[in-house]
């Protein structure tokens, strides 16, 4: 497993971390579906742009995420990256 980032900001953000730590995972509430299909949009075009794709699942105004470099067996800096600019976009 890489050696694991400093996790504070994005746990103190709402971020959590997996069972096993190699993830961290979030759920976002919008108020409607296209709220929520609008964060994923805005989301999947840093997500292309940076070559670092999350595991998301949506169901209506909620989108659950999970980060993890599955390249590098775990999280590394671009997960926490990616957390932060979805926090931003949210």
């Amino acid at each position: 497993m890489p050696e694991t980032p400093d996790l504070a900001p994005v746990l103190a953000a709402g971020w959590s971390l997996s069972a096993d730590q190699r993830a961290i995972c979030k759920t976002y509430r919008f108020p409607d579906f296209v709220a929520a299909f609008g964060f994923m949009t805005r989301a999947a075009l840093w997500a292309e742009k940076w070559n670092h794709h999350p595991d998301w699942r949506n169901s209506y105004g909620l989108v659950e995420v999970t980060l993890t470099s599955h390249d590098a067996g775990g999280l590394t800096a671009r997960d926490l990256k990616l957390a932060q600019k979805m926090d931003a976009l949210a």
